[in-house]
């Protein structure tokens, strides 16, 4: 009888049963003198102690506001220390707090707030070519609900909080008490390639455990320094990161606002970071530095790489470089994000070659996605996951939430396959799977290949329309420094023999740079516009 693409995580540890906030009020109470941030770019250094204490005035100020439980605040600003005093604030008094990605402008700004109905909201003044104060007044009058902006570092801030001392520290306890872990705490809003982005609601529960279990399994302890150069809107930022150090007693480390390479490796050295963040093309950022070898890693044991599949080159780079328990992890917004993460003793063809195994306390199971059977174990589907990391909704969109929650289980609209082991390979999305001929061609394996090329430093395959096949496939390629630039029939020399001839990319694009999201993800949709207006297909 054949085995089922189905798996449950193991029960223990127990799930965490508190809000983030008395989650925190108790990491302080045995952790208070340890160091808890560092930002490198504004030079501050608290203890846990000193960081609580931020929180509770924060949270107290916005209380002064009238800022309550169910209130819908937001936050559009890069990584800095402010950013995670207004995680932690909102959490304790019951606020939800909205994410925006730094990356939007006015319409999609105004789109968000008005979605969410969001009464306050905290910004950086401006950010790299964005001047958020500016598109703000440009949006505000469209906005009804949006009662109050406070910019960080600037006067309104700093009103803001000196109300705080209106409200009592009584008073916070008495409404943090009230409070329960299944409680809405965070929207996130998702990028969707079509239409606007809807917002997954997350409670306590999903993202504090998601937190937790994934420094778990990266054996996080109050020993360990956490740098963080990916961005805090994102959950790779805010729960992967700051909710894996707060709830474990480790330290957070935000090398830069933005991603920087030199940054990001100048802080992991000089603050002895024992653990490494990054999407695949930030860490071939950083190894790819003229200088890489002068920067002292040896302090850094695991870390976590996410977002995309982790090349099995780049990986062998960070084993040579001694840290050879990084960690894997998959999953999305809406399951708060983790679903799988390898482990820091997994073999190598797992760590390169899978997404780990499913997580504590949780389901997952590969479907038909026709039939919405479940299929045997070695055979491609959709991924679903089920537990407690399944967020609450998409925020006032249920027509949208019953689309892609069925019985409790996530539609994530990724097709993988898991094996015998119960390791989990995606093998795309199913949108971006190809289909020349007949023949159903996964892009991850050809860019894998091509890693192996000695002049290649990245790759990325798509689907161009064609007239013969339905679909070919085109690759965008990044050189090496002073490398001969490849054509098509120098990569179909380098890959007969090796590749099937349906797999070898037809058209061959060298590029500076990929089209990125602000979380380093590749935009294959904006890669695929591009190449079909260039060709003339």
């Amino acid at each position: 009888m054949q085995t089922l693409s189905h798996a449950a995580g193991p029960q223990e540890p127990a799930l965490l049963d508190q809000t983030i906030g008395a989650n925190l009020d108790a990491t302080i109470a045995v952790h208070g003198d340890r160091e808890a941030l560092v930002d490198r770019a504004q030079g501050v250094r608290w203890t846990y102690a000193a960081f609580g204490a931020e929180v509770d005035r924060l949270a107290r100020a916005l209380v002064a506001a009238g800022m309550g439980r169910g209130d819908r605040v937001g936050i559009w600003a890069p990584n800095c220390a402010e950013w995670t005093v207004v995680q932690f604030a909102t959490a304790k008094v019951g606020v939800i707090l909205v994410n925006i990605n730094p990356a939007y402008r006015s319409h999609e700004l105004k789109y968000v707030l008005g979605q969410a109905g969001i009464r306050g909201l905290f910004t950086a003044a401006s950010f790299k070519a964005s001047n958020y104060v500016a598109m703000i007044e440009e949006v505000r009058d469209e906005c009804p609900d949006l009662e109050h902006v406070w910019v960080i570092g600037q006067e309104s801030w700093s009103d803001l909080v000196a109300r705080a001392d209106d409200v009592s520290e009584e008073t916070l306890w008495s409404i943090g008490s009230q409070l329960t872990p299944d409680d809405p705490i965070n929207i996130q809003y998702t990028s969707g390639t079509t239409g606007f982005p809807k917002g997954a609601t997350l409670s306590h529960r999903n993202i504090l455990n998601n937190g937790y279990f994934v420094g778990e399994l990266c054996r996080y302890t109050e020993e360990d320094r956490i740098c963080i150069p990916v961005p805090f809107y994102h959950c790779f930022g805010m729960v992967m990161g700051n909710l894996a150090a707060t709830s474990h007693g480790a330290c957070m480390v935000i090398p830069a606002p933005g991603f920087d390479p030199a940054l990001t490796l100048e802080a992991t050295a000089e603050e002895k970071c024992t653990s490494l963040y990054g999407v695949p093309t930030m860490f071939i950022a950083e190894w790819a530095l003229p200088n890489f070898a002068d920067y002292d890693l040896s302090a850094v044991r695991t870390g976590i790489m996410a977002g995309s599949p982790c090349p099995a080159e780049l990986m062998k780079k960070l084993i040579a470089a001694g840290i050879d328990e990084m960690t894997i992890c998959y999953g999305m917004t809406e399951t708060s994000p983790v679903s799988t993460q390898t482990r820091t003793d997994d073999a190598f063809d797992k760590k390169v070659g899978t997404v780990g195994q499913v997580g504590p306390h949780l389901e997952v199971k590969i479907v038909d996605p026709v039939s919405l059977e479940t299929l045997p174990r070695g055979e491609a589907g959709e991924f679903w996951t089920k537990g407690y990391s399944v967020m609450l909704g998409y925020w006032g969109q249920d027509d949208k939430t019953a689309e892609a929650i069925v019985d409790g289980w996530m539609r994530t609209g990724d097709l993988a396959v898991m094996d015998d082991d119960g390791f989990l390979q995606i093998t795309g999305r199913i949108k971006d799977m190809v289909i020349r001929g007949g023949e159903n061609i996964y892009p991850r394996e050809i860019e894998e290949f091509l890693y192996t090329h000695p002049d290649i430093v990245d790759a990325q395959v798509i689907g161009v329309p064609d007239d013969k096949y339905g679909e070919e496939l085109a690759v965008w390629i990044r050189m090496r420094d002073g490398a001969e630039a490849l054509t098509p029939e120098s990569i179909r020399e380098f890959a007969t023999g090796k590749l099937a001839h349906y797999k070898i990319p037809r058209y061959v694009r060298i590029v500076e740079d990929f089209p990125m999201t602000v979380t380093g993800k590749v935009r294959k949709v904006e890669m695929r516009e591009i190449t079909v207006a260039e060709m003339g297909l």
